[in-house]
Order: C-alpha cells, then structure tokens, then sequence
C-alpha cells in the first residue's frame, strides 16, 4: 500500500525519538521513500546518522549545510510528501504549530505543506493534560490535521498516565488507513439520518453564574464525525462546546440549557434514522433565574431548583419501531445495575456505560472506556482507548442493531 508513497517525518525533541528508528525502518520495509527533518533537540536523543542509514536519505535541521552554500528548500519538502507524520510531537513544537510560529525547518516545512499532516504528541502526563495544552491539539485539529492521541503508559519522569507516544506499529496503521481505499463496511449506513447531542448543558442561575458539567463534547463529536463519515446525514446539537465538525454532512444546532435541548431534540428527531443522545444534560435548574447578579451580601442563602425533562424518556415513548435510540450512562456506584434499569425504563435499543471510576477516562479528556449493552441485555466492554476510536466502537455497535432491527 506505501510502495512509491513519499513519508516525510518531523522528529521532535522528546524521549520517544528512539521509536522513530523503528517506525523508519516498517515503512522502507513496505515500500516507501521516507525523508526526515529534525529539531535541535531531537539530534540529542537520536542521531540523525541512525536515521540516514535506515532512510538511505539525508537527514536535514538546519535552512542550509554546515558550509552555508546549499539551502534546504522547505517549500519543495512540503510538495515533496504525500504525508507529513511530525513524531514524537513536543509541546513546544505543538503551541508554535498551532500559532503559526516559524523558527526551524521543521516548523516551516509544516506551514507550507500542501499535503496532510499527521500529528503524534508525546510528553509528560500534567503537560499533555494542561490546558494550553489541551486547546493546541484541538487548534491544530480544527486547522484539518490529523491527531493520533498518546497512549497510557509508563513515562520517562516515571509516572504513569497518558502521554506515551503511539508506538511505532499504531503510527505506520495509521499511515496505511490514510493510504487505504474507503472500506465498504464504512458505507454500510449511507443515506441514514441521524441525530446526535453533545456536550453539556448550562442553567442560569443570574447573567454570570450557572449550574453546569465538566462535559466537553468531544466523544458526541467523534459519533457525529463516525456517522458522517460511512455517509450519514447527521443533525448534531451542542450544549456550550469549543468542538468542531469535520464534516460537511453534519448540520449543527447549539444551545444553552436543558430547556433548549428539549426544544431542539423534539423538533428534529422525527425523521431520522438513528437518535444518539450522548449529552450531559442538567438533571435540575434553578425554579427562577435571578435578572441582576446576586450579590454576595447574605440576602440569597438558598437557590431553589426544579428538575428538567427527561428528554431521553420522553424520545423512548415517542419513537417508531424503525428508529434506533442510544443513551449514555455515567455512573459511580452499581454501573451495570444501573445502565440495565436505564436502558429498560426508557425504552432503548443501546445504553453506552462510562464509570467515573475508570481511571484517565470520562469528560475533558482525549480517552475513555465504554461498556455497551443492547436491549436483549448483550453486554459488550472495550479497552480504555482515545475517544474517536470509541465513536468507532459505538457506531459498530450502531450499524449492527440497526441491521438486526431491520429484519425484524
């Protein structure tokens, strides 16, 4: 599949460099011309002679030789690729990619690149967690790259969390998959509709205070981005949500509170094919949303609040026998008792579980780990695993019980 398939890869400087030597010399192995740009910093953890030898190309860092009279074209790099893979990527090197700073080949080659790029990220577990962090990744994914998330494992400061870099066998999958004819498998869906909620919900409590979540949005997202991309037609509606789209396919609607949710849901779930309710919405708001800011002087000792309704009930009582209804339960005690009942109370066909006790999973982050339960009680567990590789599960799951629900 890489044979003839010009690889070009920005290493970065980061413990992890050493697995690039591997991953060189997989692609060579099946075919592809592999050319290499490195930081400073990446040349003292790897040497750029190790990585020639396994190339068979030179290993360029600098704008030009050591003599000063030849200039490494980065534009003519930048045509040369059919994909630029920048592993292991740095924080350093992620923040001046997503802002646009040029200060080194690598950095330039990137701006100029007409062809996609692929990211890696590797660094220390509060690094990969930090917020700036967090918003350069999804700046550079908005900006149409492709993230492959770090993996959990045991880092170089010794802790252990996510921040491991993908290993040398996950990035070459991804290489082929970019490379690889669309599956047919990934079409089975085509011509569906779709609805799909996402994020959380904010209830006012006055102009600038409200009750919320720590829901991010991002694993309804990837559903939504899963379902478009084996040609569904999706309808996506967001509580307050940074995430973006990927696909043409997907119509969004954001709101605010439950109450907007409600609204939304009911006068768009009627003619669709698939309804996957993956948001967090507020379980209670405030009976009376105060007009003026509460001022902290002792009048107000209590807010008095009210439950919202029960959107995804109320779908289960409304939908038709060909509709297919997935809900989402988050749970911290008794999890399968729990998505059980739920799933039997309001009347629907998948019930995705996520505990609260599974470690480095759950909201804000990049990964999670999801049990799946149909309505004949068939229970399905995955591996902790990056969100968008959930979406995967999940949509499987989805295909198939749509499959089964239509020969019934």
């Amino acid at each position: 599949m890489l044979k003839k398939k010009n690889i070009l890869i920005g290493v970065c400087g980061s413990i992890a460099a050493y697995k690039i030597t591997f991953l060189v010399r997989l692609l060579v192995k099946e075919g592809a011309e592999v050319r290499l740009i490195m930081t400073s910093s990446a040349k003292e953890i790897v040497t750029p002679l190790s990585l020639s030898v396994l190339s068979k190309n030179p290993v360029l860092s600098e704008f030009t030789n050591h003599e000063g009279d030849e200039w490494h074209n980065h534009i003519e790099l930048g045509m040369w690729a059919d994909i630029f893979l920048i592993a292991p990527a740095s924080a350093n090197t992620l923040g001046k990619m997503a802002h646009g700073i040029c200060d080194n080949l690598l950095l330039a080659t990137y701006l100029s690149a007409k062809c996609k790029v692929i990211f890696a990220p590797a660094m220390d577990l509060d690094m990969y967690q930090h917020p700036s962090t967090i918003k350069n990744i999804e700046t550079l994914e908005g900006y149409g790259n492709i993230l492959i998330p770090a993996e959990v494992g045991e880092l170089a400061s010794g802790l252990e969390g996510a921040g491991r870099m993908a290993e040398p066998e996950t990035l070459l999958k991804v290489i082929n998959s970019y490379f690889a004819k669309p599956s047919k498998k990934k079409k089975t869906l085509k011509g569906k509709k779709a609805l799909v909620t996402a994020g959380p919900t904010h209830e006012a409590i006055d102009p600038v205070r409200f009750i919320g979540n720590h829901s991010s949005g991002k694993m309804g997202f990837a559903i939504a981005d899963e379902l478009a991309s084996r040609g569904v037609k999706v309808t996506l509606i967001s509580g307050p949500s940074d995430q973006k789209t990927n696909y043409s396919e997907i119509s969004r609607i954001d709101v605010v509170g439950a109450e907007e949710m409600y609204n939304a849901c009911l006068n768009n779930f009627i003619d669709k094919d698939l309804i996957v309710m993956s948001a967090a919405v507020a379980d209670y708001t405030p009976i009376k949303t105060q007009v003026q800011k509460i001022k902290k002087n002792g009048k107000m000792k209590s807010i008095s609040l009210k439950p919202t309704r029960d959107i995804l009930k109320e779908l289960g009582e409304k939908k038709s026998e060909k509709q297919l209804l997935v809900g989402f339960a988050l749970e911290t005690e008794n999890e399968l008792v729990n998505a059980k009942s739920k799933l039997k109370r309001k009347k629907l066909d998948l019930i995705v579980l996520n505990s609260l006790n599974d470690k480095d999973a759950g909201f804000a982050g990049d990964l999670n780990k999801v049990t799946i339960i149909d309505a004949n009680n068939k229970i399905v567990s995955f591996r902790l695993k990056p969100k968008r590789k959930v979406a995967i599960d999940i949509v499987d799951m989805i295909d198939s019980s749509q499959k089964s629900k239509s020969k019934k």
